[in-house]
């Protein structure tokens, strides 16, 4: 893995293409896509974040950083970055993350206009 791989050392991890592309071009062009991004340094996130939504063409990228990523996450979208927090000490940062997706969701399909 490369210099901000989180693999820990021992591990053989084999690379595979992504097939968010093909995904996006050819089965499903119009769903509504999120792909995630865990990075171990807070200055690249962003950047490869940003970059995943230009090169896959994802309508959301949930960015987190590894010693981080259960207290906040930052939603990106190609119009706002949003960093989504847990609601209390106790609860995880998944709840208002879904609830944030699915409004972004909701939005998608009413501006559709492949569908009813």
């Amino acid at each position: 893995m490369g210099e901000h791989g989180i693999w820990p050392s021992g591990y053989a991890v084999a690379q595979f293409p992504k097939m968010l592309s093909v995904f996006r071009k050819v089965w499903a062009p119009t769903t509504f896509c999120v792909s995630f991004r865990l990075e171990t340094d807070k200055e690249i996130l962003l950047e490869r974040a940003d970059a995943a939504m230009k090169r896959y063409k994802m309508n959301a990228v949930v960015a987190n950083e590894l010693s981080s990523r259960k207290e906040v996450v930052i939603l990106v979208t190609n119009s706002e970055k949003v960093s989504v927090y847990h609601d209390n000490k106790d609860s995880d940062v998944e709840s208002p993350l879904i609830s944030r997706l699915v409004d972004k969701h909701s939005a998608h399909i009413s501006s559709s206009h492949e569908y009813y």
